[in-house]
């Protein structure tokens, strides 16, 4: 369904995955396919990431998964960790915002507003990316575990957009510091956030790669709330 491709960033280029919509047959829609970037787990972009990005498309956007390890990517936690910490801050906001400027200019996209959804690592660099650019509106943030002093997230970019946070009974659910902060700051900025908890759940709850993890009931009440959001906010 998809397939690897390169757009500019950052004065050059970057790779990511994009999967697009089967077609209809029906000719091109007059008011094109909403959009989403798909942001990585520490681990990379794995084949579950692949795999959401395609969940994604069969549901009906555009989506990209840009390579924020460039090539990179981990099967074991302490090579995934090392990765994560020699993450360049100032790279990753350049992929995920020349991310939105590709798919906000292609042709089969609805336009200026482009979503993110991510997962642990990628769930706080999801949040963060409504900061980086005027085009990305609409935020999910699964179970966010990176501290914010990493990213110094100007939250005033959040007027005006919306975002949703999915948490995990193992992180410490809506209570844990970081999301009251997240949420906190968010609507002080003049946007909305939801926030959602998922009793009994582990920290990667929706990632089915991972069966130590995984809960079915959780994920498809949290993958429901994320298209909502999506089909809602963007077009």
């Amino acid at each position: 369904m998809g397939e690897m491709v390169s757009y500019r960033s950052n004065g050059g280029t970057s790779e990511g995955y994009l999967a697009t919509p089967a077609p209809t047959g029906s000719g091109s829609s007059a008011t094109g396919t909403p959009a989403v970037i798909v942001i990585q787990e520490w681990w990379g972009l794995v084949p579950h990431i692949v795999a959401v990005a395609d969940r994604l498309a069969e549901a009906g956007f555009v989506a990209l998964a840009p390579d924020l390890y460039h090539g990179v990517a981990a099967t074991e936690p302490d090579q995934a960790r090392r990765l994560l910490m020699g993450l360049a801050m100032d790279q990753a906001a350049k992929d995920i915002a020349d991310a939105a400027e590709f798919l906000a200019g292609r042709r089969d996209t609805a336009g200026d507003s482009v979503g993110t959804v991510g997962f642990c690592a990628g769930g706080s660099l999801a949040l963060w990316s409504a900061t980086l650019s005027d085009r990305i509106t609409a935020t999910v943030g699964f179970y966010p575990t990176l501290p914010w002093e990493r990213m110094r997230p100007d939250w005033s970019g959040y007027a005006g957009k919306n975002a949703v946070i999915h948490c995990s009974e193992q992180d410490g659910t809506s209570a844990a510091d970081g999301i009251q902060q997240a949420k906190k700051y968010v609507e002080a900025a003049g946007g909305q956030c939801v926030v959602y908890d998922y009793p009994g759940t582990r920290h990667a709850f929706f990632n089915d790669d991972r069966p130590e993890s995984y809960d079915d009931d959780a994920s498809t009440r949290a993958w429901a709330r994320t298209l909502e959001l999506f089909r809602t906010r963007l077009g």
